[in-house]
């Protein structure tokens, strides 16, 4: 049997590893990770379940799989009644949350109004970061916004930034694919029309890699020209195109992601989003889908603790 001669740079090598895997052990189940609850929606509505947004039986879901973030869609003040009590009794708590806006025509002041009246209830939970996509004109079809329009949208945009900041929060612009048609020209205009500080990038890798053609250097490109801007991610992934169940390797490279963000020094709000879509694998439910989602995600985003 060959003998080990464990000299002093031997030893210290030993213990720096030690120390490394430990950092890395505790980074990982200290990082705060949230879900978004459109995903729960999607394995609800495959298990013919109806658990409302808001309700026990949805955050005790949340909580059962281990998740501590709680980022929702809200569409009106009433929806925050009790909510904060909810969300103690099961452990969770909600660091932003999700708006619809209609910023592009004449009703934007309108909008605007009802966002601040949203963000300002969400204030009293914690919440510091709102999540917007302006309504596209047609979801699921081919139209795209006017130059007017959009010039419009940048504006509010701008505005609404600069009234949340003002109460202490942070805008963030979410895209879905429409958003990159026509050479990408509403995505584009609103992160370059916009002050950085009025208007942050709440970047979902998988929006932007689908709305491109399933392009991945397209995801890099737009990092690359507006990662500075980013606050928070929305985290899905797919494999050959369509929505994995799970978190996992796949179409998207995280770890490369990853690896800019701790190379820029940005340590954006982490939210899963891991929805299912009609070809999506059909193998887990709810809570065990995001239970191995949320493990997956420690270890690639641990850097980010």
């Amino acid at each position: 049997m060959k003998s080990t001669n464990w000299n002093r740079r031997t030893f210290m090598q030993a213990t720096a590893a030690t120390l490394a895997a430990t950092a890395t052990g505790a980074a990982a189940s200290d990082l705060f990770i949230a879900t978004n609850t459109y995903p729960w929606g999607t394995f609800f509505g495959r298990e013919k379940k109806n658990f409302p947004v808001h309700s026990d039986e949805m955050l005790a879901a949340i909580a059962a799989s281990g998740i501590k973030g709680y980022e929702a869609a809200y569409n009106g003040v009433g929806e925050f009644d009790g909510l904060a009590e909810r969300l103690a009794k099961h452990g969770l708590s909600a660091r932003s949350m999700y708006v619809n806006s209609q910023l592009h025509d004449d009703q934007w002041e309108k909008s605007i109004a009802s966002v601040l009246a949203l963000a300002e209830k969400g204030k009293k939970l914690g919440i510091n970061i709102v999540v917007t996509n302006p309504s596209p004109l047609a979801w699921g079809g081919t139209a795209v916004k006017s130059d007017t329009q959009l010039e419009t949208q940048a504006k509010a945009l701008d505005t609404l930034g600069t009234a949340l900041r003002e109460l202490g929060q942070t805008l963030a612009y979410h895209n879905h694919d429409a958003e990159l048609r026509a050479g990408g020209r509403e995505f584009h205009h609103m992160l370059t029309a916009t002050k950085p500080e009025n208007l942050h990038f709440c970047l979902d890798a998988h929006w932007v890699f689908r709305g491109c053609q399933d392009s991945q250097v397209a995801l890099f490109d737009a990092v690359a020209h507006y990662g500075s801007r980013i606050v928070e991610l929305h985290v899905r992934q797919s494999t050959k195109g369509i929505w994995d169940e799970v978190f996992k390797p796949g179409d998207i490279d995280y770890p490369r992601l990853v690896k800019w963000l701790v190379e820029n020094k940005l340590k954006p709000l982490v939210c899963l989003e891991q929805c299912i879509e009609g070809n999506s694998p059909n193998t887990l439910e709810g809570i065990p889908a995001h239970q191995q989602s949320l493990a997956y995600a420690r270890e690639v985003f641990a850097a980010l603790a």
